[in-house]
Parts: structure tokens; C-alpha cells; sequence
């Protein structure tokens, strides 16, 4: 699992979660399950973009 710096980055991919954007929200994803955890407007650190 990435572990956090504590300076704004994380070192190492997170494990385990995607995410994809609609409009100006980015949905990270469970990929075990496919489902939906969070939204938030801006990316989030360290995890896989889907396209």
C-alpha cells in the first residue's frame, strides 16, 4: 500500500482503487467490487486513472 510523506505526495501506487471523472467530479472506485467509494473535485493521490 502507498504510504503517506506527510510533505503532500505519497510514495508508491495505492493498491486496489481506480478512478474516473464525470464533469468536474472524480469517482475513486473499489476495484474488488467495482463500487463507487468517494467523489471529490480534485484528483486523488497515488490512484490509477481508468480511461
Amino acid at each position: 500500500m502507498a504510504k503517506n510523506t506527510g510533505n503532500g505526495h505519497r510514495v508508491g501506487a495505492v493498491k486496489g482503487r481506480s478512478e474516473f471523472q464525470v464533469g468536474k467530479t472524480w469517482f475513486k472506485r473499489n476495484s474488488e467490487t467495482g463500487r463507487i467509494m468517494n467523489g471529490s473535485s480534485h484528483e486523488h493521490k497515488g490512484v490509477r486513472n481508468e480511461d
